[in-house]
This record gives structure tokens, C-alpha cells and sequence, in this order.
């Protein structure tokens, strides 16, 4: 595959934003990572070549939160969120790419509404019906599939558990180190990941540790509000973009 420079530039942002939000700093913001690479290559091969660098980075993490998590909270999670895996898996290799932009532009697209909505909202305490919760996961779970972006679905969730800091950070990891190892034996089932989508990881694996510094960095310099809006706003453009450069082919 002859990849643009393009390319190469767009993925190290996105792999840098990437690990800005996996340092805490941003919040959801590596939903962003598989959306914009997805501009210059297929989806799934913007896929392949994130799964074994946010494996990485979940391995050390988890190993760091493993005492800290909230087991109930993960295992009430897991059984919609592997509905969702699989659902993805059966569909994934078989999707048209410019069907995969769709769908990675609609949930970008939802990501931003969510993010939207979520600022307008009272933040209510209350019991989320199990119905929900394996809803909830059944999206992260196909979200995190299709464009490693099942973090927003179980958001909302998660803030609602009212958990100490240390304790939401090491959940969360948990929950997504169980599902990115999961995605790591699917995909090379499928063979999703091959020789050219692992050298690039290997190449783009130190700028996840950059951006970690980075978002390190940032919550001492940067208000992170704003930074947030920022990269949403640039989401939103990406999501339109993907959106605009599809429909016509999927529908007309």
C-alpha cells in the first residue's frame, strides 16, 4: 500500500491526541484517532494499525490500576459489550469502506451530540436500569470494534457511579484493556493485522507515549474546557467530512 505523507502526519496527531487522553487529560478525545485517518485510508486498516498501540498503552496502564477497579461495574458491562464485539467482528471485514465511514462518521457525529448534551444536562444521581447498562455497552463495545471509539457510550455511565478518581481511571482501563485484547484475537483471526499495518504501529507507538507526556503537560498549562471544545469542534469536521465524502457513494 502506498501510503501518502499525508497520511503518516494525521496519524501522528491523532496518535498524540490519543495519549492526551489516555494521560486523563481531554477525556474521551482519542475517539477522534480512527475518524480522521479513516480520511486518507480504509477504516479497517486505520484500525489495524491502532490495535497494538492501545494495547500497549492499556497493558501498563492496567498493570498500574490493578488494584484499583471496580469489579461489578466492569463484569455488568461486559456481557452487552461482547454482543457489541461481535457484532462488529461479523460485520467489520465485510463492510464496504466508504459503509465504514458512514458508520465511523454517524458515530463520530453521535460523540459530539453526546458531548453537546451532556453539557446541557442536570447530572442527576439515580439507578440505571440493567437494560440500559447492557445497551450501553453493546454500543462501546461495537464502537470499539469498528473505530476504537467506545468510550463515550459508558461515559455518562461511569461518572454516574460517583467513584473515586484513582478508582474510575483504574474501571475504566479494565474495562477497555478486557475489550482491546479481545479486538487484538479478533483481528488477527480475521487478519486484519498484517506485516504493513504492524510496522507502522511500531513506528507510530512512541508518539502515544508523547502525547501522554503531553497531556501531562497541558493540565498544568492549558484550561482543559477549552482544549476539549477545540478537538470536538475539529471532530465535528472530521465527522462531516466522512459523512459528505460517503453518502454519495453508498446512496446515489
Amino acid at each position: 500500500m502506498d501510503l501518502s505523507l499525508s497520511f503518516y502526519v494525521v496519524s501522528i496527531i491523532a496518535i498524540l491526541i490519543t495519549g492526551i487522553s489516555k494521560s486523563g487529560f481531554g477525556g474521551g478525545l482519542g475517539v477522534m484517532a480512527v475518524p480522521i485517518m479513516s480520511l486518507f485510508v480504509a477504516p479497517q486498516f486505520a484500525a489495524a494499525v491502532l490495535m497494538p498501540v492501545l494495547l500497549a498503552m492499556d497493558v501498563l496502564i492496567a498493570w498500574r490500576y490493578r488494584h484499583q477497579w471496580n469489579r461489578p461495574i466492569v463484569f455488568a458491562l461486559l456481557p452487552g459489550a461482547l454482543v457489541g464485539l461481535g457484532i462488529g467482528g461479523v460485520t467489520f471485514q465485510y463492510m464496504h469502506a466508504d459503509a465504514i465511514r458512514f458508520v465511523v462518521g454517524l458515530l463520530a457525529l453521535f460523540f459530539v451530540m453526546q458531548f453537546l448534551a451532556q453539557r446541557r444536562q442536570l447530572r442527576v444521581a439515580r439507578q440505571t436500569p440493567e437494560i440500559v447498562i447492557s445497551f450501553l455497552g453493546g454500543v462501546s463495545g461495537f464502537a470499539s470494534f469498528v473505530a476504537h471509539a467506545g468510550g463515550p457510550p459508558v461515559k455518562g455511565y461511569l461518572l454516574r457511579q460517583k467513584l473515586e478518581k484513582a478508582t474510575f481511571v483504574g474501571t475504566n482501563t479494565m474495562y477497555f484493556f478486557t475489550l482491546n485484547a479481545l479486538k487484538t484475537i479478533a483481528y488477527g483471526s480475521a487478519g486484519t493485522l498484517a506485516k504493513e499495518s504492524l510496522m507502522i504501529s511500531l513506528f507510530m507507538t512512541p508518539f502515544l507515549f508523547v502525547g501522554v507526556y503531553a497531556g501531562t503537560w497541558l493540565h498544568r498549562l492549558v484550561d482543559q474546557g477549552s482544549f476539549v471544545k477545540i478537538v470536538y469542534g475539529f471532530l465535528a469536521i472530521t465527522a462531516g467530512k466522512l459523512l459528505i465524502d460517503s453518502v454519495p457513494r453508498l446512496f446515489f
